[in-house]
């Protein structure tokens, strides 16, 4: 719940993070989706954060005593969120593998395995981490630190409320609303221009290869893909304990013949896969999306995280999908 006084009507800037538009590999030419003109900003209240304020984050209600002046973020997508909605001054450091924007303060520091002790060195007053990992929410909380866990967003919708209540805890509520109506409104228009033309059609999502892991529909690149009407091959094989990304055969997916493939493991550290390297793979090539050169290299950072470059992944996929040859 967060407590804020109304003032008179105004506008503040939103900031959207700018992002490279993933690279879409294919043999086919084509026209290009157009990213959609950044929407004019929508005229709001201006909030004036009032502290205490309490956040109903993932590991429960947060309460943040005033607004946080040194921040320490443990995710790469939550340094993105803290950036995008203007909060980046208040950010003195991040993890080792939070690489965006260019000038965050990249420290040695581990959202996978925090060390406490390290953390403190910063005198951080909010924490922002994706999970609860070696008793960060009990350690820094004994130490009056507030720490806010946002995992890994599977709708659009968990996307925005990750950013609003980040905003909330920083006291740049509504810039995050900002950004998020933006959001909205960039990724529906660019819905909008692929219309329904590639609806039934199937696409094998690889997260790495060798073994093959996929992402089923229960992940928020499922999600995004549902928007535009294509079934997933790896659906089937998904079984709750997976989390929405089951390993796959080889003899499934060529079963499967999925007419789209996605890579995002095209980076050194998930075995840099290529369309070439794709099509090589014995049997692959009676699959229609290698017969048809529809194989589509996305940039892994962008495919990867659940922040305001989501939009950008969304016209990456539109322009894969305008080049297809199916």
């Amino acid at each position: 719940m967060r407590t804020s006084k109304r003032l008179p009507a105004a506008v503040l800037a939103a900031v959207i993070a700018a992002a490279a538009l993933a690279g879409c590999s294919s043999a086919g030419s084509a026209t290009a989706v157009q990213a959609p003109a950044r929407a004019a900003p929508v005229p709001t209240s201006i909030l004036v954060p009032v502290f205490p304020t309490t956040v109903a984050a993932s590991n429960g209600s947060v309460t943040v005593e005033r607004e946080p002046a040194r921040i320490v973020s443990l995710d790469p997508t939550a340094t993105e969120d803290l950036y995008a909605i203007g909060a980046g001054t208040q950010v003195v450091a991040v993890d080792q593998d939070s690489d965006y924007p260019p000038g965050a303060p990249v420290t040695s520091l581990s959202g996978i395995t925090p060390n406490i002790e390290a953390i403190l060195r910063y005198n951080p007053s909010l924490v922002v981490a994706s999970q609860n990992s070696g008793g960060l929410v009990s350690g820094l909380g004994k130490l009056g630190i507030p720490v806010l866990i946002e995992p890994a967003a599977v709708t659009l919708r968990g996307v925005y409320q990750q950013i609003e209540q980040i905003g909330e805890a920083t006291g740049h509520y509504n810039q995050a609303l900002e950004v998020v109506t933006n959001m909205q409104e960039v990724i529906s228009d660019t819905v909008a221009q692929v219309g329904t033309k590639y609806w039934g059609m199937t696409y094998y999502w690889e997260v790495s290869g060798g073994p093959y892991y996929a992402a089923t529909s229960a992940t928020l690149i499922g999600h995004i893909l549902d928007m535009f009407g294509l079934k997933n091959i790896a659906d089937a094989a998904g079984k709750p304990a997976d989390g929405g990304y089951p390993e796959l055969s080889g003899e499934y997916i060529i079963a499967a013949r999925p007419q789209f493939i996605f890579l995002q493991d095209d980076q050194p550290a998930y075995g840099g896969q290529t369309p070439a390297m794709v099509a090589g793979r014995p049997g692959w090539a009676a699959i229609p999306a290698v017969r048809d050169h529809d194989i589509f290299s996305l940039n892994d950072d962008v495919a990867s995280r659940w922040g305001p470059r989501v939009p950008s992944l969304v016209n990456a996929l539109a322009n894969a999908l305008a080049s297809a040859r199916s």
